[in-house]
């Protein structure tokens, strides 16, 4: 159970549940578990959603759910978000954005990003029906894309947590976050739940491929702004579909 509750703790506004330092390998076993946090995550959004839509309206609604969602996981993804577009479309070297990438203050690129992606998803969330299992499918596909992104591109700095996931990160984690999401994309929208792992995979890979021809790997930001765009695309179609 230790690299599920290294998942969940680092994934999440969880409590410390293990009073210790995980070990590297335990923070690359904890890959495989991405899937099921984000399906719990999920589900902690769908009670919520159908809480709210019986006591609020669809707009406000949808501006709590969205700061629940946010809320949950402490702005983790959304931080690496702001600092990846700075990096990304701020430097003229590979040198200078992985630099500008580590510097904590958000500038106009970070900060136009994360007030678009917001603004889409709040729209999107606003035509959730009460019940609606792409909110379970959403976070859990999207941290089944961090899982691929982490196994199949390379890191772009030797040292940090993300290096450590990189290394110790094996095929059987992805296995077990694949079996995880298949389970969960079935359960929630069946063959168009099965469409959108195929479009998570091409969308994973576009943004890698992107990345690696501005810095020479992946970075934590990068994993983070993969996990939020791969969910802005899923909530904008599953709000069109209506699932």
């Amino acid at each position: 159970m230790i690299p599920f509750l290294a998942a969940l703790q680092f994934l999440t506004l969880s409590p410390p549940l293990v009073k210790r330092l995980f070990t590297q390998k335990e923070l690359g076993q904890a890959a495989g578990f991405y899937p099921l946090v984000g399906a719990l995550i999920g589900a902690l959004l769908y009670a919520a959603n159908y809480g709210l839509a019986m006591i609020t309206s669809d707009a406000l609604r949808a501006a709590l759910l969205l700061a629940l969602w946010v809320l949950l996981t402490g702005a983790l993804h959304l931080d690496g978000l702001l600092d990846a577009f700075d990096g990304l479309l701020g430097g003229w070297t590979p040198e200078k954005r992985l630099e500008i990438m580590r510097d904590e203050r958000v500038g106009a690129f970070g900060l136009s990003a994360g007030v678009i992606l917001l603004l889409m998803k709040y729209a999107a969330l606003s035509g959730f029906s009460q019940s609606a299992p792409a909110l379970i499918l959403t976070p859990a596909v999207s941290r089944w894309g961090m899982s691929l992104a982490v196994y199949a591109f390379p890191y772009a700095r030797p040292e940090g947590l993300g290096s450590a996931v990189k290394t110790h990160i094996t095929w059987k984690q992805i296995a077990l976050a694949t079996l995880t999401v298949l389970v969960t994309a079935w359960f929630c929208a069946g063959w168009m739940g099965m469409i959108a792992l195929g479009g998570t995979l091409l969308l994973v890979w576009a943004i890698s491929t992107f990345v690696l021809v501005r810095i020479p790997g992946l970075t934590g930001d990068i994993y983070g702004t993969i996990n939020e765009l791969v969910e802005l695309v899923l909530v904008i179609i599953f709000a069109i579909i209506l699932i």
